[in-house]
């Protein structure tokens, strides 16, 4: 997905710099009315590369989603009350280890979906982990407990879902509003896959814990 946006802003670009290179070359004949045709030309073909450099940029640590699709494994080991540690394998080859406190495993997520116009370009349905942490069982607990949350999402210069809650106009393109959220108890040793579809997160315990 992001090499389509790529390739076509680099395109979007070079036609930008040819309209400007013939605009040279129109300026030195003074032809100017060629002149002004070849800089809107050129203006128009550089603000589309922007946009599509801007998505492409945006959508970095996005996963491109069609199916069900194995999103983290979690292992986690209880190490005394209401705490546990957390081992998180990501598909890419990233692991971490966390201490949380809580009686269970959270885990949310941002589903970016793209509207059914831009789905014909191969924009489609993406979803990036953005937290994990502990939850009480008990609101009470909540209130008054530990808390614990860590960042799972990367930074980046660009974030198509926060350009989305940020301007309204996005709306016409992308539907990036919609969150979701996971947990599965933790008291025990478990070992559990966090799978993600186009209705959000879910857990599947694995056959062992470890």
């Amino acid at each position: 997905m992001t090499d389509w946006l790529m390739a076509t802003s680099i395109g979007f670009g070079v036609l930008g710099l040819l309209f400007m290179l013939a605009g040279v070359a129109s300026a030195r004949r003074r032809r100017f009315a060629r002149l002004s045709l070849h800089i809107t030309l050129a203006l128009a073909c550089l603000a589309c590369g922007t946009v599509f450099l801007t998505l492409q940029l945006s959508l970095q640590g996005y996963r491109a989603l069609t199916r069900e699709d194995l999103a983290a494994t979690i292992y986690a080991e209880p190490i005394g009350p209401s705490q546990f540690r957390v081992t998180i394998h990501l598909p890419n080859g990233q692991t971490d280890t966390y201490w949380l406190a809580g009686d269970e495993v959270y885990v949310d997520a941002h589903i970016l979906k793209w509207k059914p116009w831009a789905n014909l370009f191969g924009l489609h349905t993406a979803y990036e982990l953005d937290r994990i942490g502990g939850r009480y069982h008990l609101i009470e607990e909540e209130r008054v407990r530990p808390r614990t949350v860590y960042q799972l999402k990367t930074d980046r210069w660009v974030d198509v879902f926060a350009l989305r809650l940020r301007y309204g106009w996005l709306e016409s393109v992308v539907d990036a509003e919609y969150g979701s959220a996971a947990y599965f108890p933790a008291r025990d040793r478990i070992a559990i896959e966090l799978r993600v579809s186009t209705t959000g997160l879910l857990f599947r315990p694995l056959a062992k814990a470890f």
